[in-house]
């Protein structure tokens, strides 16, 4: 739409004529874009973008819609038909636009009204189940049909409920999903990460665009199934995802960039895209064979061009099988067909390298780092990989330093060396889980005492002391048609699911009822809109799950760098146990911690070897320093019900 009517000269001069007009980065103020696209829902019956919206000059929208052309065609009325209608029903009848606004956002407010429900309960984790279990693509993995969209807190819940019930069906839709997002064209084979959704249902043809806020999901999502299922592919999955992000998503300074085009050289996809004569010009003809055979490439290309519905000539590098299943068909040993692929790939990745690249976004988005930071800390605890934890503890420096007000207040956006506009729900939320993940990959109390720091500033500013739950703006932003609450888990989850969790885990850290009271009051805040569609909430039920238990406190008090610390804590890190808190305990500082979780001011480490106190609601098992009856004692509280 930028391209085809903004720049159009002609278009442009309509829209001064007729129009002040506002472009607005949704990103930057995803306070705008919640109001404005549930009116567009309201008068349409449908969403996206971009979104259009005109609105009287006190803000009162009297018409919406999305994607508008230049020229009307098959029924989609063009910008160049559309301004002088506007512009005329503005001058003859301008009164009744005044009454249609007004009605909209009384709707509107009527809308944001609705009244808390009934406390959540276990049948809605079981319908959140049932609904993603009659939707799952038996053939290819995923929900639904396309376009495909990755959502990975619903994989997350799915490894969770998988957890509390041992039902199979729930790690089974897991790993066929993760599987066929890994071996399609939706991951960059070639430079890693993945692009921003599938536009078929087989996971081939992605929209190329790169988004940081999927990378750190579906890390995170990665991470928790090589914990459940150690599966090895799941780990290098991980650790591929976010080694592009340190690669080619980190600032100097060490945040992270929010995105890359899917664009380059004015054609969406030409950086990712290779035909068969490139690559045999660029490899050797055994090796150019073996990534022909493997990766799927056609001489024709290996996917229709949208506008002639032909072979393109081009080809979108993806797996038909799994390493095992290539292997196996090839007659080759499966690492040694990694190593010839790898060997390959570097070839590729570095004529790539040459090309012109995407275009790169460049803001650095505090509630967006908060996410990479949790997939960050999530990986190192997970994989015993020290770097991903400095690369997070960078960044959240970089977020502390640079986007703190004096108050210690967030700001959402850093650019060009300016850090503006208030923080949002998001950034509060997501910066917290950052944090709390941080703590238990670093166990630096430093983290925790700010994620209690910016938790009460959440609190005292975005609660609804009425309904319960957190606006998505503040008391201090500035006033729109009316202050929304979003639970919707979609793209990325929503800040009051997130904060729901944080909110439990502090709980559980400072033995503080009312932050699971506050959590509690989240779940009830929006039960009804749950129940309609449980599964469009996947990361609230995830929240849920641990508020239900059983879950556990589990504490370790010994030595920070000693060898028997180390192991102690690898094997909780090793294990899939997503229901639980993890406290360290220096012996020699222990009142540092005590101050903050004061249930474990008496715990001692026994013979000066590190010892683990594993506990249920605070009342805790023989304590112990040996690793292996702390699992046992985990898995023994774990697995009541």
């Amino acid at each position: 739409m930028e391209h085809e009517s903004f720049e159009d000269a002609e278009v442009a001069r309509l829209m001064n004529e007729t129009f002040i007009n506002i472009k607005v980065d949704r990103e930057e103020r995803p306070d705008l874009d919640s109001v404005y696209m549930t009116i567009c829902q309201m008068m349409t019956g449908s969403g996206g973008w971009p979104l259009t919206i005109l609105m009287t000059p006190d803000k009162r929208p009297f018409f919406a819609g999305t994607y508008f052309p230049k020229e009307s065609r098959f029924g989609r009325i063009g910008m160049l038909d559309l301004i002088p209608r506007v512009h005329e029903l503005w001058r003859s009848k301008q009164q009744d636009v005044l009454q249609s606004a007004e009605k909209a956002v009384e709707a509107l407010q009527r809308v944001e009204a609705q009244a808390p429900g009934e406390a959540l309960d276990l049948s809605i984790i079981a319908q959140a189940y049932k609904e993603l279990s009659e939707s799952f693509d038996e053939e290819n993995g995923g929900f639904g049909g396309a376009p495909k969209f990755p959502t990975p807190h619903k994989l997350t819940f799915l490894l969770r409920y998988y957890a509390r019930t041992g039902d199979e069906r729930g790690l089974q839709m897991t790993n066929k999903t993760l599987q066929a997002m890994r071996l399609g064209g939706i991951f960059d084979q070639i430079g890693f990460g993945f692009h921003r959704y599938s536009t078929d249902a087989h996971w081939l043809l992605p929209h190329f665009e790169k988004m940081l806020y999927d990378q750190a999901l579906l890390a995170i999502a990665y991470t928790e199934a090589y914990q459940a299922t150690l599966n090895h592919e799941y780990k290098q999955t991980a650790r591929e995802v976010l080694d592009y992000v340190l690669r080619d998503l980190t600032s100097p300074e060490g945040g992270f960039y929010s995105a890359e085009d899917a664009d380059s050289e004015g054609e969406e996809g030409r950086f990712y895209l290779w035909s068969e004569e490139e690559i045999r010009k660029l490899l050797h003809p055994d090796q150019a064979d073996l990534i022909s055979k493997v990766f799927g490439i056609s001489p024709d290309g290996n996917f229709l061009d949208e506008a002639t519905h032909q072979k393109s000539g081009s080809n979108i590098l993806h797996l038909k099988a799994d390493w095992a299943d290539v292997a196996s068909e090839l007659d080759l040993p499966e690492d040694a067909l990694r190593r010839e692929l790898e060997h390959a790939r570097q070839k590729l990745f570095e004529s790539r390298e040459m090309r012109i690249h995407p275009h790169k976004d460049d803001k650095i988005l505090t509630d967006w780092n908060g996410l990479v930071i949790a997939a960050l800390a999530k990986a190192a605890s997970a994989f015993a990989e020290p770097r991903y934890a400095i690369a997070a503890e960078r960044a959240m420096s970089l977020i502390l330093k640079t986007l703190q007000t004096p108050d210690a207040k967030l700001l959402h956006r850093f650019r060009d060396g300016e850090a503006a506009i208030p923080g949002f729900l998001d950034d509060y939320a997501f910066l917290i889980w950052g944090l709390l993940e941080l703590y238990e990959a670093t166990f630096q109390v430093g983290q925790l005492e700010t994620a209690i720091r910016l938790n009460e500033i959440l609190l005292e500013n975005f609660w609804d002391d009425d309904s319960g739950g957190f606006f998505v703006s503040s008391k201090q932003h500035e006033e729109l048609l009316v202050r929304k609450k979003e639970i919707y888990d979609g793209a990325v989850p929503s800040g009051n699911s997130v904060a729901m969790l944080n909110l439990i885990r502090l709980g559980r850290i400072t033995s503080n009822s009312e932050f699971e009271e506050r959590a509690a009051r989240i779940g009830r805040a929006f039960s009804l809109m749950i129940s309609r569609y449980a599964s469009a909430h996947t990361q609230l039920l995830t929240a849920l799950d641990f508020a239900l238990g059983p879950s556990l406190e589990v504490v370790i008090v010994g030595e920070p760098e000693a060898r028997d610390t180390r192991a102690m804590l690898q094997a909780i890190h090793n294990q899939f146990i997503p229901n639980k808190i993890v406290l360290f305990v220096p012996s020699r500082q222990p009142n540092e911690m005590a101050s903050i979780a004061t249930f474990i001011k008496n715990f001692k480490s026994a013979n000066e070897k590190a010892t683990a106190y594993v506990c249920q609601n605070y009342a805790c098992q023989m304590p112990t320093t040996d690793p292996a009856q702390m699992l046992a004692q985990i898995h023994s509280l774990k697995d009541r019900t």
